[in-house]
């Protein structure tokens, strides 16, 4: 089997976005590139405040309702089908719920070959991503910073506090190679 899924997990701010555009210009063949933000901007606007959709709190909590999860868990089947159906897919993501985020991937990618990568950042220097961005709630990238990892099993961690978006997207594709040359062919 290839590896046909990368699946980037950090905080709000982290460098997943960035790591991912390298990636897409790193890799030989095409891969596509998904995201939690795409998601959620694909929301309906009544979803975002509502229980049941996305509540962003004042101090950078993430509060997700039933609503949220049924269509979350579509856009993870639908990702998980396009792998299937031969595309090559990198997603970022945000586990909030750290191991319980990372099942729900397992369960819509199963029988896929993934591989599983940590981005971590300082949160200092995450929050000052944060602030430079204007798009986030305060707080939000140090509130993630542990929780977002907590139980989770990656094949990969890279660092973005020191190290540039490039760097960590060779290190991937470095492993990526070294994962695809082990397999029997």
């Amino acid at each position: 089997m290839t590896i046909r899924m990368i699946v980037l997990n950090g905080a709000s701010s982290s460098g997943k976005s960035g790591i991912v555009r390298c990636l897409q210009a790193e890799l030989p063949e095409p891969w596509l590139a998904y995201g939690c933000d795409s998601f959620v901007d694909s929301l309906p606007a009544r979803m975002r405040g509502a229980d049941g959709g996305i509540v962003f709190a004042d101090d950078g909590g993430v509060d997700v309702g039933a609503d949220f999860r049924a269509l979350e868990a579509a856009w993870m089947e639908g990702i998980a089908a396009m792998a299937r159906a031969g595309a090559r897919i990198v997603v970022d993501d945000v586990f909030l719920g750290g191991a319980e985020s990372q099942g729900r991937w397992l369960r819509a990618l199963d029988g896929l070959d993934v591989l599983w990568v940590a981005v971590r950042c300082d949160p200092g220097a995450a929050a000052g991503r944060e602030i430079a961005r204007g798009d986030r709630v305060p707080g939000m990238a140090a509130a993630q910073a542990a929780v977002v990892h907590e139980g989770v099993v990656y094949d990969l961690e890279v660092d973005t506090t020191h190290t540039e978006s490039m760097a960590c997207a060779r290190t991937i594709a470095a492993r990526l190679r070294q994962e695809v040359a082990a397999r029997p062919a």
